[in-house]
């Protein structure tokens, strides 16, 4: 297996790279745009689809349901339960919310998208619950640190999460210093989210920086395409790009064929150097 594949709980190959769906079903006027991105990248070979219940009211959910129409059997669907939602009965309730606006039966994974208002104890049940159910097949975490993921291990049960999705890009490195370790000392899949960063200044940075640019221009692809194949580049990570366009999927697809050498990882690292130290998870 290459670095340009990801294993989820030993038993399901996908791509190194999905789609994500954070701020679609915002625009009622995007969402044809929407739902034709998503499909194209399903064809193009990204089959994990990333959502989440918060993601505009469920209406990205919405739009992945009508992406998934005749193609849900080639898609590993991932959806996500707030922290308010993830145990007992409310966790029954959201998980079939979501899979009505998804227009399915059942979740490849479904994630606690952060921590806070249930104990582990009770999500790890209530998760256990919607497998026994057959509503989900796995389930993992979304932005949990390090101290969090070794207590979700001591609970029992808790070495059956699948996956901890968190931020991660170029500009932001923090997770290389103990969480990003631990997660392959335990061959535990990363999800990657925002891999170019989030809207703004720093990913206007990210996509200008004249070291991205020579690097992209050598490869004779895209700045973005060179950011993903850094994040990719790294051990049991896998990138979740929003899927914005049938150009953008494309695009996305392709950079799952690019290779930087050691002296371009060198230089893009050096342009964003990695925290010297602990920090505090990053997240949006």
């Amino acid at each position: 297996m290459t670095n340009k594949q990801i294993v989820f709980a030993g038993e399901i190959v996908l791509p190194a790279i999905g789609q994500g769906t954070w701020s679609m079903g915002e625009d009622p006027h995007q969402r044809c745009a929407e739902v034709s991105a998503l499909r194209a990248g399903v064809e193009q070979g990204l089959t994990l689809i990333d959502t989440a219940e918060m993601y505009a009211d469920g209406g990205a959910e919405e739009v992945v349901g009508e992406a998934l129409t005749g193609l849900r059997e080639k898609v590993f669907l991932v959806s996500k339960v707030y922290p308010w939602n993830a145990g007992g009965q409310k966790a029954i309730a959201a998980c079939e919310g979501s899979l009505q606006r998804l227009q399915t039966d059942y979740l490849d994974l479904y994630l606690l998208h952060w921590s806070g208002s249930f104990s582990f104890e009770e999500t790890v049940d209530a998760m256990e619950r919607l497998i026994a159910q057959g509503k989900i097949r796995r389930w993992g975490v979304s932005n949990l640190d390090v101290d969090q993921m070794q207590a979700l291990w001591r609970v029992v049960g808790g070495k059956q999460c699948a996956t901890n999705q968190v931020l991660y890009h170029l500009a932001s490195r923090g997770i290389e210093h103990d969480l990003l370790p631990w997660c392959q000392q335990h061959q535990l899949p990363v999800m990657a989210y925002s891999p170019l960063a989030q809207a703004g200044r720093l990913r206007s940075g990210l996509l200008n920086h004249p070291v991205v640019n020579e690097i992209a221009l050598a490869h004779n692809v895209t700045p973005a395409q060179i950011l993903l194949a850094w994040v990719i580049g790294h051990q049991g990570v896998m990138a979740i790009p929003k899927a914005a366009s049938v150009e953008h999927v494309q695009q996305n697809a392709a950079a799952l064929n690019i290779t930087l050498s050691a002296q371009e990882i060198a230089a893009l690292e050096k342009a964003y150097p990695a925290p010297r130290g602990k920090t505090a998870l990053d997240m949006v």
